[in-house]
């Protein structure tokens, strides 16, 4: 898998990166438990997005013509993005994964130690549960393009963290299709050890950085 140069609608706003109190029930211990990981890597998401090709428009009809419903988000995105946070919110609730909101955009932060087995890219059989979650409220909010990216920490070769960070958002990926979410909605990115949320000296910090992030953006017709 090569990593990719993401394109979308340019209906991006670059804003400060703020993380929500969880007002659902999200467990203190969950949030503690990603401590400094507060998507780090979604600036760079954002960076990539910025370089948009020839084909994302029609990619993006493409998705809305699938949702048949794209007038629906065009007048409300910040409601439909509040709402399907919440309902994220809600299902992820003492899950260890972090639900960030930064303007229109949604950031699922899954740490690799809940995740993925060390040095690994198959999903651990009791997250699975997780992402079937993730899935139900990917599947109601049709309207967003899923940006699946891998992170690592700096243990290794770089060369091999970065195909170890391709393959880990590429599994996501692939189970979330499975879950019949519409395949031209997703885009995969693999950063390697390129985008440390923590310092890499220390255990702890190495595991914040062995992440997968999942980031949710509105797709409106241009």
């Amino acid at each position: 898998m090569k990593k990719i140069i993401i394109s979308a609608s340019a209906l991006l706003l670059l804003q400060a990166c703020t993380t929500f109190d969880p007002y659902t029930g999200e467990s203190k211990t969950s949030a503690t438990s990603i401590g400094a990981a507060t998507g780090g890597g979604l600036a760079a998401v954002v960076a990539y997005i910025s370089n948009k090709d020839k084909d994302s428009n029609t990619r993006n009809k493409r998705i809305l013509a699938a949702a048949a419903g794209g007038a629906a988000i065009g007048g409300g995105i910040g409601y439909y993005m509040d709402a399907q946070e919440a309902k994220l919110r809600k299902q992820l609730r003492d899950s260890g994964v972090s639900v960030q909101r930064d303007g229109d955009k949604i950031n699922l932060i899954m740490p690799g130690n809940i995740t993925f087995a060390t040095n690994s890219a198959n999903i651990n059989r009791n997250f699975t549960n997780v992402l079937n979650s993730v899935a139900l409220v990917l599947e109601e909010y049709n309207q967003t393009l899923i940006v699946v990216s891998g992170h690592t920490d700096s243990s290794g070769s770089a060369q091999y963290n970065q195909r170890l960070s391709e393959d880990r958002a590429g599994s996501v990926a692939q189970y979330l299709r499975g879950q019949k979410i519409l395949s031209d909605r997703f885009e995969i990115i693999g950063f390697g050890e390129e985008q440390p949320v923590a310092n890499n000296q220390s255990a702890g910090g190495r595991e914040l950085n062995r992440r997968v992030e999942i980031t949710l953006l509105p797709i409106v017709a241009s």
